[in-house]
């Protein structure tokens, strides 16, 4: 066996254990999300490229290493996780509980409980679900350099309450802020010119103002459900 594929053992929610083989290359998008009860994995040497959400609500597992093998991240594996993270992939850098590819041009995950946060300049990318589900977090700091905002990038962050994007920004993914609820605030520059589908899908707080020029500007999609 050499691929574990999309979901295979998602929402397992009695499953507390596997053992992943070693030949194994690729594990797929959510393969793992919503096993509840896993307590411990390992992740072979072999394995290559981890899908997106792949270890997502994972709630009981404690920890987490990127064998030195895994070259290929694809979108954010560790969302709405907070185990320990251990990083042995050149690939990648992993720093103050953040989690980057090797030069630090694309955020991954955060996985820290800081309510405050600087992305480091380097940062271009903001990538799918970088941010999901990160409650803790109050504040951010968007650098100049980004020019994508990804899907999902900021959902569920429930006490931001204001947002300035960059010039630079093009594109702002789908549900990149949905569930934002105590935003109130946000400055959307020119330079965009796509916000994907429910991007500020309950966003309660936002001003009524701020919905008209949004749904003027990119039409009602960014809002619909």
């Amino acid at each position: 066996m050499t691929n574990i594929g999309d979901e295979a053992f998602s929402w397992c929610e009695s499953l507390t254990s596997i053992n992943i083989p070693n030949g194994v290359t690729n594990i797929g998008n959510g393969t793992f999300e919503g096993c509840w009860s896993l307590t411990s994995i390992n992740i072979p040497n072999s394995v290559t490229n981890i899908g997106n959400n792949a270890f997502s609500c994972c709630y009981k597992l404690t920890s987490i290493k990127i064998p030195s093998s895994v070259v290929n991240i694809n979108g954010n594996p560790f969302c709405r996780w907070n185990g320990d993270l251990y990083n042995e992939s050149k690939a990648f850098i992993y720093e103050h509980q953040v989690l980057f590819n090797k030069d630090k041009t694309t955020l991954i995950a955060y996985i820290s409980k800081e309510k405050n946060y600087i992305i480091p300049n380097s940062v271009t990318n903001i990538g799918d679900g970088a941010f999901w589900d990160c409650e803790s977090l109050t504040s951010i700091n968007i650098p100049d350099g980004v020019t994508n905002i990804g899907n999902g990038a900021f959902a569920n962050c429930k006490l931001l309450t204001n947002i300035n994007i960059p010039d630079g920004v093009t594109n702002i993914g789908n549900a990149a802020f949905w569930g934002c609820e105590s935003l109130t605030s946000i400055n959307i520059p020119n330079s965009v010119t796509a916000i994907g589908n429910w991007a500020f899908e309950e966003c309660k707080n936002l001003p009524s103002k701020t919905k008209s020029d949004i749904i003027n500007r990119f039409g009602k999609e960014a809002f619909d459900s």
